[in-house]
């Protein structure tokens, strides 16, 4: 089916189509499975979306950008539409027009390689070559200067317990303070009893190389929404492991996921909680911008306390078990108990769930975008004139947003996160600005990955092309602050700030996308709150911090002053956003990309 508009022009073959216009996140794949099981390796070894599968292949078999004067080996089914702007593609099997083909008489070539590295790789940030992608994502050593560094984390020094995970490539320095999943694990954070894992998708072999040798065979849960296929692969993969048993969070209403990614350590010490935004991958946690919340050690109550013992003003013990009671699975239940039987009294932020479900009268306001509304009603102060205070957004994917910004956007969503005080809210939403950041085609050519970066924003042109209004919103991926603007996000998060971008009203770092299946949609007049997957998050608000101004100051690269520490948050990129020029697309992965090479001398071919 032809198809034109900002993108240029491109058809897509009724396979093509997505059905899936609720669903935002990485859709599981098993086709990556089967293609093992005929002999293919070229997929990755566990069940996830068809993007990181396209990137997994890209990274096999790298498409080299090479400068002859004919195109003659590039397969129509990828052929790139070229213009002035540098727009538009062609995803249909069928020959150009005439009138197009004399446009491709300077044409570079698309020549696949299957592990010759080239003799030059432009923009080249990178400088591990010599090692494989997955070897390359996988290698962390820490230094004995990194474990003092990581265990200063633990004694103070960072008041939100806030961070971002080690990227491998950019300068040290930006390194400090940042923490990697072998960190979490290490004994250093306590004498691991056993583990429980939420998360999307899993690399069992991977997770455990991540656990200290001594911790290797302690009891570990893993919590997953895989069904069919992909279940079977998953329990495949653990076989080998007789410590490791599993729990299937249940999705009973259509394109939801597991998108949860939380951590629960029991310790002989006491009990942590890691919340975060990482896959259980070696990508995710190597060369991308991505987000931790480390609890304290609660310790263990004395024997014999009962009621609301061991809970936080936030009212965080409380929530938590309320979100592990929602999968209703007698297997959380002796999580449930044993966060009961511990001391969550010093957590300062507040946790904010979604969890599957239609939910009408008080239930409404316990998951999704409206809990961030009752939260914010309650909790947050009303500062004068704070109409005027942006909205800021930053995620890795986008769902289907509907014709316009007042089918969902600009309505419910943004009524949820202008919320603040008790008092209604009269004014008009429009004077709200909203700055949505999510990377351009040129984030992830320039990232330290190069494009198959891409294959963790699965951004469809199905969806974007039905809602063109939304990339007005859009702006740059830009992250000098912390080191990390070729580190490509999957962090996600979402904020209010002044109108001068110093101080922030409350920050919010989740695994929810941009998405009606992550936040939830209302139905029935407003009455029914429709929530399709699960996700998890910590707000942060400057009241449960002792700030009784109302606001965070913004943190900059400087860090402060340990006893103001508290008053400025470390927002992990660079504000004010810098809106999209007229140049920039953005990200979208199951188009070609073959105008420019990326840091690894590529192009992006999806299929």
């Amino acid at each position: 089916m032809l198809q034109e508009g900002a993108h240029g022009k491109w058809t897509v073959s009724s396979s093509d189509e997505s059905a899936e216009e609720n669903s935002d996140n990485e859709k599981p794949s098993t086709s990556s499975l089967l293609d093992t099981a005929r002999g293919g390796t070229s997929g990755p070894q566990y069940p996830c979306s068809e993007a990181r599968k396209a990137a997994h292949k890209r990274k096999a078999s790298p498409l080299k950008l090479t400068d002859k004067s004919l195109s003659t080996e590039i397969p129509p089914s990828v052929k790139q539409r070229t213009s002035q702007e540098g727009l538009g593609w062609c995803l249909s099997s069928s020959d150009e027009e005439p009138e197009d083909q004399q446009k491709h008489a300077r044409k570079e070539t698309v020549k696949e390689e299957k592990h010759d590295a080239p003799k030059e790789q432009p923009l080249n940030l990178c400088k591990d070559d010599k090692l494989s992608e997955n070897q390359k994502a996988e290698e962390y050593n820490e230094t004995s200067s990194e474990a003092q560094d990581t265990w200063d984390l633990l004694n103070g020094g960072n008041p939100f317990r806030f961070f971002l995970t080690k990227v491998t490539g950019i300068e040290q320095s930006y390194n400090s303070g940042a923490l990697h999943i072998k960190d979490i694990l290490s004994p250093l954070f306590g004498t691991l009893v056993s583990s429980a894992q939420f998360n999307y998708c899993i690399d069992v072999g991977w997770l455990v190389r991540q656990y200290p040798q001594e911790f290797r065979k302690k009891p570990l849960l893993i919590v997953h929404g895989e069904k069919r296929e992909s279940k079977a692969e998953l329990l495949a993969q653990a076989r080998p492991y007789e410590n490791i048993s599993f729990c299937q969070a249940k999705l009973d209403i259509a394109f939801g996921t597991h998108h949860t990614k939380m951590m629960l350590l029991l310790y002989e010490e006491g009990l942590r909680v890691v919340i975060h935004t990482s896959n259980l991958i070696a990508e995710d946690w190597h060369q991308k911008t991505q987000g931790i919340w480390l609890s304290p050690l609660y310790p263990r109550l004395p024997k014999g306390t009962t009621g609301s013992a061991g809970e936080s003003e936030t009212n965080f013990k409380s929530d938590l078990i309320s979100y592990l009671m929602a999968y209703n699975s007698p297997t959380l239940k002796e999580w449930i108990d044993l966060i009961q039987e511990h001391d969550l009294s010093e957590t300062r932020v507040y946790l904010l769930g979604s969890t599957p479900g239609r939910y009408q009268g008080n239930d409404k306001e316990k998951w999704g975008h409206l809990r961030l509304r009752k939260l914010l009603r309650e909790h947050a102060l009303s500062i004068p004139a704070q109409e005027s205070w942006p909205l800021v957004g930053q995620f890795s994917s986008i769902g289907s947003m509907g014709a316009d910004g007042s089918k969902w956007l600009c309505s419910e969503f943004q009524e949820s996160l202008v919320a603040a005080g008790s008092r209604v809210t009269t004014f008009l939403k429009c004077d709200v600005p909203i700055h949505l950041v999510y990377p351009t085609v040129n984030n992830v050519r320039q990232s330290l990955e190069g494009y198959p970066a891409g294959g963790s924003l699965p951004y469809s042109i199905q969806t974007a092309q039905k809602q063109l209004w939304l990339h007005s919103y859009f702006h740059k991926w830009s992250a000098e602050v912390s080191g990390r603007t070729h580190a490509i996000p999957h962090i996600k998060t979402y904020m209010r700030l002044s109108p001068d971008f110093q101080k922030i009203a409350w920050f919010l770092v989740t695994s929810a996308n941009l998405s009606k299946a992550a936040w939830g949609a209302l139905e029935k007049n407003g009455s029914q709150l429709m929530i399709r997957s699960y996700e998890l998050g910590v707000l942060f608000l400057p009241s449960a911090f002792g700030l009784d101004n109302g606001y965070f100051h913004v943190g900059g690269k400087k860090l402060p002053d340990r006893k103001d520490s508290a008053t400025y948050f470390p927002v992990p990129y660079d504000l004010p956003p810098e809106q999209y020029g007229n140049q920039d697309q953005p990200w979208i992965w199951n188009i070609p990309y073959t105008d420019a090479p990326d840091t690894h001398g590529n192009m992006w071919v999806p299929s």
